[in-house]
């Protein structure tokens, strides 16, 4: 069985408008998605319903043989350690520094005290230098989070993804405030770290030709519909065209 069933998924906030629309995927373990599409398509929305940050109206998400909408809040709460989840503004604690903030990954395997007063083990915290260094940013550990760069802050974010030792990671845009220099590195540290420690990664993003880049296969998603899914090398230039209604060249660095 897939490791992430989305079936017939529909989300709306009012009466009017469908955010999403009869939404249906499936994603093997190991596996590096990519999901493409204009502002406003849904995509924010339908990586937030995988984890259940967002709550859908109708269908159902699937992952690891767990119903994920049915889930009680311990129950959630529980299933999120295995879904990591990495954000376009980084949302780090700015005052703490990095390896602090990288250890917050651990609050889900943690009672509340134990978060609270910072009881991490020593594995947690080699763990953690472990990740700062393979994300070259292991020199910066005692840094507090505000003193850093953006591409900086994002491989922050990443660790604190990755300690939680998830089956999944969802990105939702991690490389939309950065230079393409330091987008290159991001994506670059990305599709490296989640190879090699085999974790399934989708990620959205507003670059066409970085996902054709990294992916192993691209969801397209317009007006909250899935209009393309298919491998990298399925993605022509009429199919861009056909999701985006706009020019190819306008999107490949956007």
């Amino acid at each position: 069985m897939s490791l992430l069933q989305v079936k017939r998924l529909g989300k709306s906030y009012d009466l009017e408008t469908k955010v999403l629309k009869d939404i249906s995927f499936d994603v093997e373990a190991g596996e590096f998605v990519s999901i493409i599409g204009p502002s406003g398509a849904g995509k924010s929305t339908l990586l937030r319903s995988i984890n259940r940050m967002v709550e859908i109206n109708e269908g159902h998400v699937i992952f690891d043989n767990n119903d994920v909408g049915s889930l009680k809040k311990k129950e959630l709460r529980q299933l999120r350690t295995d879904i990591g989840m990495i954000f376009q503004h980084y949302n780090l604690v700015p005052r703490l520094s990095v390896i602090e903030n990288v250890l917050h990954g651990r609050f889900g395997y943690k009672t509340t005290i134990q978060g609270i007063l910072g009881r991490f083990t020593e594995d947690e915290k080699e763990r953690a230098f472990y990740l700062l260094d393979k994300l070259g940013i292991g020199e910066h550990a005692y840094k507090r989070c505000d003193q850093l760069s953006g591409g900086q802050q994002q491989r922050v974010g990443i660790a604190r993804a990755l300690i939680q030792d998830p089956k999944l990671v969802l990105c939702d845009e991690p490389i939309a405030s950065l230079d393409p220099n330091t987008s290159k590195i991001i994506m670059d540290h990305l599709q490296s770290i989640v190879s090699e420690l085999n974790i399934t990664c989708i990620v959205n993003l507003h670059q066409v030709e970085v996902a054709q880049t990294y992916s192993d296969r691209i969801i397209g998603l317009k007006a909250g519909e899935i209009v393309f899914d298919g491998p990298t090398p399925w993605l022509t230039d009429d199919r861009i065209h056909h999701i985006y209604g706009t020019e190819t060249r306008e999107l490949i660095t956007g």
